[in-house]
């Protein structure tokens, strides 16, 4: 690898501000915050809004919010038959 092309790939912790919930994983992203970690260790902080503990897909309240089928929409918005000579 050529010096001084890629950036620094190191430990950082994620925290998800949202769920109190915080990983510890290595990334290229930079923060001026850190934290210390279980490990004694003090690393840089990245925090996000949502993370897999509080996304509603992952904990398992997701809505459903279009219910209706894309076949009965249509038939609802151009009719039951849907063709131009009305058969």
């Amino acid at each position: 690898m050529q010096k001084d092309k890629h950036p620094d790939y190191r430990p950082v912790v994620f925290r998800d501000q949202s769920a109190g919930y915080a990983f510890l994983t290595r990334s290229t992203a930079s923060s001026e915050k850190t934290i210390a970690w279980d490990d004694g260790h003090t690393y840089p902080v990245v925090d996000v809004e949502i993370s897999a503990e509080s996304h509603p897909f992952h904990t398992g309240q997701a809505r459903v919010v279009d219910a209706e089928g894309q076949i009965a929409k249509f038939e609802r918005r151009y009719g039951e038959a849907g063709h131009e000579d009305g058969s």
